[in-house]
């Protein structure tokens, strides 16, 4: 077997290494000697090559990264495969979009079935990607070398919400079209670009037959293509960056290198059980619940509430509380470039490996998320019902009295907060850091889940069993 460091950088491959893999692969009869020899240069030199030859043993833990990056590449896997079943029912012409669709499911055998495993498969990847990213930065996974894939990630995450944008205006119902209307609405505030980037995206003025073109490329072709390409990108830095980090505590200099373990059958069976556990609950959904269809779409009737995803949803409920500029543009741009340079603070020390960093990082970002979860929700009801957003302050321009004061109002309190556990809780930077991102992230989860479940006709607030 070929051998390698104990951080995975493997020797280089011979140089007949690939004419022998094309030999041993397509010839068909073979000798025992020979058969031994090919299933030896596939594992060695294609198998091993996606993973390090060894890694550390401490790495192994189920809990220290719960498998998710590999759960992320199981159900790229099932949308690839599924999609391409699709493709040879689904016609992308707004005559037909809607009946193909039905088409598929009354008429194809196992037509629905598929089309539910391509359904939860794309909503259970959103999830899964945001607890991977939530994994990386919790465990400080993002230090030296690891930096830039960060970066690579969070693209991978647009790339994932974009693929299931794109996806969601396909069955062309009332739903979606609907939806996908809201949502390209919101590009509109985008400052000096915002209607040329509506247009481009809609292939004109309005949601129709253009739009659905426009979205069934993207969705079939360069998406899924790109999504290829940065996910093997991703899995290479993870790589060449020595594996997952090592969890606290585990020396990673190079006098003291942890124990090792042959990837194969050691992480190899993990992974493989674990995407099997994954596929079993793709399935029992698949089985249970159908994916949702409505009625064809109707540009001249509008459903009430007419709602945009759920994994934009917590925009849309910011629409009901900021100006547009600053619930679309300013505030998701801010938080954008918040994100791509959390690797690149200094941070004294640069502490990975540790859940949450410490004991003291524990203790902020669990005051943080308190902090959101009794904050969010009164600030929700009181701007909904106390304050009235046309009445306050009068005579000032919307964008002042909705937009730039609040927002002024939200940084002032978050800089409080962020003042304050460096003072008073002697938190580090990275531990105050790590509080505000808490801060933000539940936040906007009751945002979204206020818009999903507490939204009804008019979106106005109601109780999720009158929705």
């Amino acid at each position: 077997m070929t051998g390698g460091s104990p951080h995975g950088d493997p020797e280089p491959p011979d140089p007949g290494v690939l004419a022998r893999i094309w030999r041993s692969v397509f010839r068909s009869t073979l000798e025992p000697e020979t058969e031994r020899e090919r299933k030896r240069v596939v594992l060695d030199h294609l198998v091993l090559h996606v993973r390090p030859v060894r890694l550390p043993a401490a790495t192994l833990r189920f809990t220290h990264t719960w498998g998710l990056g590999g759960m992320s590449l199981v159900l790229f896997v099932l949308l690839l495969l599924t999609g391409v079943l699709l493709m040879f029912v689904y016609e992308p012409l707004p005559g037909r979009a809607h009946e193909s669709i039905v088409r598929l499911q009354t008429e194809v055998r196992f037509g629905q079935f598929v089309r539910n495993i391509h359904h939860w498969s794309a909503n259970l990847l959103i999830f899964v990607a945001v607890l991977h990213l939530l994994r990386v930065y919790f465990t400080g996974a993002f230090h030296g070398a690891r930096q830039f894939n960060w970066v690579i990630g969070l693209l991978l995450l647009v790339i994932i919400l974009g693929a299931g944008f794109t996806g969601y205006l396909l069955p062309w119902d009332q739903l979606s079209y609907w939806a996908v209307t809201i949502s390209t609405a919101m590009i509109a505030y985008v400052p000096g670009i915002g209607g040329w980037l509506q247009r481009g995206l809609r292939g004109g003025e309005a949601i129709g037959g253009a739009t659905l073109l426009n979205f069934y490329t993207l969705h079939t072709t360069l998406i899924p293509a790109t999504f290829l390409l940065l996910m093997a990108f991703h899995f290479w830095r993870v790589r060449k960056a020595g594996g997952v980090v090592l969890p606290h505590g585990v020396e990673e200099e190079p006098e003291e290198r942890p124990a090792t373990v042959l990837y194969f059958p050691n992480l190899l069976l993990r992974e493989f059980v674990a995407g099997l556990i994954l596929v079993a609950l793709v399935l029992a959904c698949s089985v249970a619940l159908d994916a949702r269809l409505g009625d064809p779409a109707n540009q001249g009737m509008s459903p009430n509430p007419a709602k945009a995803p759920w994994y934009f949803m917590g925009f849309q409920e910011l629409l009901l509380h900021f100006h547009p500029l600053f619930a679309v543009v300013i505030g998701p741009a801010l938080a954008a470039w918040g994100l791509l340079f959390i690797p690149y603070l200094r941070y004294e020390p640069e502490q990975a490996g540790a859940w949450f960093l410490s004991s003291r990082g524990r203790r902020s970002s669990a005051l943080a998320a308190v902090l959101a979860l009794g904050v969010t929700p009164i600030w929700i009801v009181l701007d909904e019902f106390v304050m009235n957003p046309e009445a306050r302050l009068a005579g000032l321009p919307p964008v002042i009295s909705n937009g730039l004061l609040p927002f002024a109002i939200l940084l002032a309190a978050l800089w409080g907060l962020y003042a304050g556990l460096r003072r008073r809780g002697r938190a580090s930077r990275g531990e105050a850091v790590q509080a505000l991102f808490v801060f933000l992230f539940v936040g906007f989860v009751l945002l979204t889940a206020v818009g999903v479940w507490f939204r009804g006709p008019g979106m106005a607030l109601t109780w999720p069993w009158k929705v």
